[in-house]
């Protein structure tokens, strides 16, 4: 009994302090407009009209006062009382949701929506899922719903991301501190090594960036595209800049570095390709000049011994071509929660060397890689 009354007494409080809200954001009409409230005398209907009463200590309205100023505002905001009203009787519409897999909803807005019944149907929803015992909330705005966005930050709402077309915000129920994921961290970049049989390697001259203007020859780079895999990503920037087809071999390294775009972590996988086509076509908004450049041209520009990243990509690029070195191929696989495939990298090689040496190997012997340690 005690809990239902301090439920109700919070539903009554919160639904005046909505009213409250609307009266203030309503239209007010010019004080020579507004009609004298007038009371009816209990002996005659001829009695002079009582004077208007004043406003109780502390600027509160009467419950008159209240729905008549409320009556006095636009269509629309004497509707959107009167839907703030009927809350306290749970008859709020709660915005559209779906569940998602973490004890948590997600808000999709797709409609206009008035900003004051937006607000009342939050106040609403968030209420139903503190006691339904729901954690995360997402609300997902597109651009075009830009001006709900004051009145989800004005219940605690932050921006968890923006993308061109939308805003996601984010809200956490419970008195603890949130799990939510953090927004995505790193961005993705290849750097192709494409060697042909003269031993001269793919180089390009780019005509913006630090380079510009340079006169250094680099190797073909690019950004991975949302949705686009590594392997992929390769053969369509070397495409892009060279006009050169290729095949996509292995990855043979990667580098991880931190506050580099807008403070994000930045993820580059070295990979070769082996070139299907020969005749340069290069990308004239990007590319100032490229060409097959012998190996040892290419090794010998000072830009190349001072910048360690470079130098390290030649020297495993040709560690792959010349001598033992195996790096992480592409193996489609499948995902026990999802029907999508994606890629995983690995030494195929030297694994499949292992599987067979442990198929000789006693089941009582150390690991190889303990006997190293």
């Amino acid at each position: 009994m005690a809990s239902s009354a301090a439920a109700a007494a919070h539903s009554l409080a919160t639904t005046l302090l909505l009213r409250r809200r609307l009266l203030l954001l309503s239209p007010r009409r010019h004080p020579t407009t507004l009609a004298p409230r007038r009371f009816r005398s209990s002996s005659s209907s001829s009695s002079p009209a009582a004077p208007p009463q004043p406003h109780p200590p502390g600027g509160r309205r009467l419950r008159g006062e209240l729905r008549s100023t409320a009556m006095s505002s636009s269509t629309n905001s004497t509707v959107l009382a009167e839907s703030v009203a009927a809350g306290s009787s749970g008859d709020v519409e709660l915005l559209p949701f779906v569940n998602d897999k973490h004890g948590g909803v997600i808000v999709e807005m797709t409609t206009p929506m008035d900003p004051q019944l937006f607000s009342a149907s939050l106040k609403a929803s968030l209420s139903k899922w503190r006691e339904q015992g729901i954690r995360g909330v997402w609300i997902k705005l597109p651009i075009s719903l830009a001006n709900l966005i004051q009145y989800a930050v004005e219940e605690g709402f932050w921006y968890h991301h923006a993308e061109e077309t939308y805003l996601m915000l984010a809200y956490w129920l419970p008195a603890t501190t949130h799990t939510l994921p953090v927004n995505a961290t790193h961005r993705v970049g290849v750097g192709a090594f494409v060697m042909n049989d003269k031993r001269e390697v793919l180089a390009v001259q780019e005509k913006s960036g630090v380079l510009r203007g340079l006169g250094v020859w680099k190797f073909p780079t690019g950004v991975v595209e949302p949705g686009e895999d590594i392997n992929i990503g390769a053969v369509r920037e070397v495409k892009e800049e060279t006009g050169i087809d290729t095949e996509f071999v292995e990855v043979l390294a990667f580098r991880q570095s931190h506050k580099a775009f807008f403070d994000k972590s930045d993820l580059f996988f070295v990979c070769i390709l082996r070139p299907l086509s020969f005749d340069i076509t290069k990308q004239d908004s990007e590319i100032e000049a490229a060409q097959w450049m012998p190996v040892e041209e290419f090794a010998a520009q000072p830009f190349v011994q001072k910048h360690e990243l470079v130098k390290y990509i030649l020297e495993v690029g040709l560690a792959k071509v010349d001598k033992d070195y195996s790096g992480f191929s592409p193996i489609l696989i499948k995902s026990a929660f999802t029907d999508k495939k994606s890629f995983f990298y690995m030494n195929r090689r030297d694994l499949d060397k292992a599987s067979e040496s442990s198929s000789t190997q006693k089941k009582t012997e150390k690991p190889l890689f303990m006997e190293k340690l």
